[in-house]
């Protein structure tokens, strides 16, 4: 395949019946200080009491939610970490929930913590293989959310996302990663291309996913280096400097009639193939 550039040298418990805290109308800037503080549906909750990676302030029920599996699994562990499980009524359950079908369970936390990506190649964090996920311009949060399922499913630790045009760290996107934003470390960037640019002088490859690459997603393995996946949005793809600026740019092989896969399927498919 075509090589695009060379290395560089290489309350304690129980049920407590409560009324629903008001939510203040917040500011562009405050919600993003604020990703990922409401988790809903049961796995992406039991995730974050289990990971214990931030704090967790309140687990809320709704009154009519079966207490077997999960969410009993879900009291015992709020129990353990002293995190208090609060029973309210199905309408106003209802009405503090962000996303569709938060099966009866949510939680409040800290929000998620970015890094600098800076930080991911220098200091403590300078060692070893990184393997990323670069998100351009990838706004819908079910998407989202299942590229981060299937990242951290697949062994990828680091995610980054752009600064402008992206949905960020929604209640959607926890519930539709099933808890995996607990086990992965985020970086917001100005500027993908840049982004791309600058982690050349580090030794880390990029590959993008482009539909009309004449190069196959079967001739790259990159298991044993570090390099970042580069996926854009459904539709457009990847924007034109941020295909200038990947060293791979690679298509996945199709049998079928249908056009291309979506985004989430398609990252599924690369982040597997590549680590093979």
């Amino acid at each position: 395949m075509t090589q695009r550039r060379k290395p560089v040298s290489r309350p304690r418990g129980g049920y407590v019946r409560s009324a629903v805290p008001s939510t203040p109308r917040m500011t562009v800037a405050s919600r993003r200080k604020a990703e990922g503080e409401q988790v809903e549906g049961r796995q992406s909750v039991r995730e974050l009491l289990k990971a214990r990676v931030r704090k967790t302030h309140e687990i809320y029920l709704d009154q009519g939610v079966d207490r077997t599996g999960i969410v009993e699994e879900i009291v015992s562990l709020a129990l353990k970490n002293r995190v208090p499980v609060k029973e309210i009524s199905g309408a106003k359950f209802d009405s503090m929930c962000r996303s569709e079908g938060a099966q009866g369970v949510l939680a409040l936390a800290d929000p998620v913590r970015f890094d600098s990506s800076e930080s991911w190649f220098t200091g403590s964090d300078g060692g070893g293989r990184k393997h990323m996920v670069v998100l351009d311009h990838v706004t819908d949060p079910r998407n989202l959310g299942a590229v981060l399922r299937s990242a951290e499913c697949a062994g990828f630790s680091y995610v980054v996302l752009p600064e402008r045009r992206s949905c960020g760290i929604t209640p959607t996107v926890t519930k539709a990663a099933a808890g995996a934003i607990e086990y992965l470390r985020f970086a917001y960037v100005s500027g993908v291309p840049a982004f791309l640019e600058q982690i050349k002088k580090f030794n880390v490859w990029s590959v993008g996913l482009d539909p009309g690459a004449p190069d196959s997603l079967w001739s790259v393995s990159l298991r044993d280096t570090s390099f970042a996946l580069v996926v854009g949005s459904e539709g457009k793809g990847l924007a034109r400097l941020v295909r200038q600026r990947c060293d791979y740019l690679v298509s996945i092989p199709q049998a079928g009639q249908v056009e291309s896969l979506n985004v989430s399927a398609a990252a599924t498919v690369a982040m597997f193939t590549l680590l093979r």
